[in-house]
């Protein structure tokens, strides 16, 4: 008991307090081109998600679009991807917003022919006994007694 014990810290890195501080000044100085560079990345990557969910919309609606509304959302696709190579978040930014004007009115139409669909198959009544998976039948509880 009793015994002192010391621990020292010493700088094993070897820089210099200017280098240092030359570090933290270049980190401050790309702080805004990080920021810009994190921007462009997220843009790209919402833009990503927006062509495959498109082009999967498409694909699912079958017969349910013309061939001219495929080709205007095809033609916008396009020019979305075009913009993701380019690198340019205003390119990107523009080319999401158009495809967005074009995808509205026909996700719009595409919805609106599902809730008719579903209106007519809720509304036809069961007319046919045979299609009734239904089945009458009586029954009666036999307990087994004990011997």
């Amino acid at each position: 008991m009793g015994e002192e014990q010391k621990i020292t810290i010493t700088d094993s890195t070897g820089l210099k307090e200017d280098e240092i501080e030359q570090m933290v000044k270049d980190a401050e100085a790309n702080a805004e081109d990080d920021k810009k560079f994190e921007e462009l990345v997220k843009t790209k990557n919402n833009a990503d998600m927006l062509v495959h969910a498109t082009r999967k919309t498409i694909a699912d609606s079958g017969d349910k679009l013309s061939d001219e509304e495929k080709e205007q959302v095809e033609t916008s696709v396009v020019a979305l991807e075009e913009a993701i190579a380019s690198d340019s978040v205003d390119a990107i930014e523009s080319a999401t917003k158009n495809l967005n004007d074009v995808l509205t009115p026909l996700t719009q139409k595409l919805y609106s022919q599902e809730d008719a669909n579903q209106a007519n198959q809720d509304a036809e009544p069961a007319s046919d006994e045979s299609s009734d998976n239904t089945v009458d039948a009586e029954f009666e509880e036999v307990k087994e007694e004990e011997k």
